[in-house]
């Protein structure tokens, strides 16, 4: 029988206690990507627990792993949304109020040209597409954020046009048909937003306003291709997985 009182026992019992006590080790979870965000008040995201995005790395906060999912959503709601930079829009054209900003363009259009080494309006939705398709809301800082709305939901028509696209050269062609379409302003049956732009108050006003929208929805069209597709003319599925997405819960025609 063993005795109790044997010093070698409560060495034996310390032990076990040791090793019983021992911190459970849990796999740290990957760490969040640093992304700078715009502060917008009032801006409500959008999440669905049926998000077939979860756990991917095509968003921000894609490297929290499916199972942390009201965390996800937590935070979904502390992205602010992205806001146009074009704040001083003094001196440009305008058409619909919407000013007419310059491009780094070549496509034959009234808007003027801009210098290739600065960011325009296209490089601002492109850029920042991924972060506001997220939200079902925007809060209008500028006149310029009107054209930023417009441009994201163009790109997430342009992306629903692409996802069955699997070359470059098929992707081309289904957005050279989408620039064959009819492009409606404000005031005319299929225009995306009304009441976003005032109406144009004579035909001379909607013609321009027409043709600045089919040159920026052309410049962007381009843009957009050479990312949603890599070097070797294959989809890039970060980009194409957007094409689920409704901007502003807009149903994409």
């Amino acid at each position: 029988m063993r005795n109790f009182d044997d010093p070698s026992h409560e060495l034996l019992l310390s032990q076990k206690k040791t090793v019983t006590e021992l911190p459970e080790t849990k796999k740290p979870l990957s760490p969040i990507p640093s992304i700078s965000f715009g502060v917008a008040p009032e801006i409500s995201g959008f999440f669905s627990d049926s998000d077939p995005l979860i756990g991917t790395e095509i968003s921000p906060l894609g490297r929290i792993r499916s199972s942390d999912r009201s965390l996800r959503r937590w935070l979904l709601r502390l992205i602010m949304v992205h806001h146009s930079s074009f704040v001083d829009v003094e001196g440009i054209s305008k058409a619909c109020g919407c000013p007419l900003l310059p491009l780094k363009s070549h496509i034959k259009g009234p808007a003027p040209v801009s210098d290739q080494d600065k960011t325009d309006i296209v490089d601002e939705a492109i850029t920042f597409f991924r972060a506001n398709v997220f939200f079902r809301n925007f809060d209008i800082k500028s006149p310029a954020d009107k054209l930023l709305i417009y441009l994201t939901f163009y790109i997430n028509v342009a992306l629903k046009r692409l996802e069955g696209c699997r070359t470059l050269a098929v992707g081309t062609k289904a957005i050279i048909n989408l620039g064959l379409e009819n492009v409606p302003v404000p005031g005319e049956s299929g225009f995306p937003f009304p009441g976003l732009f005032p109406i144009p108050q004579s035909n001379e006003e909607a013609e321009l306003f027409r043709n600045y929208l089919k040159q920026i929805r052309e410049e962007t069209s381009g843009r957009l291709l050479s990312v949603a597709y890599r070097a070797n003319g294959t989809p890039n599925k970060w980009w194409l997985a957007f094409a689920k997405r409704k901007f502003m819960n807009i149903i994409i025609p």
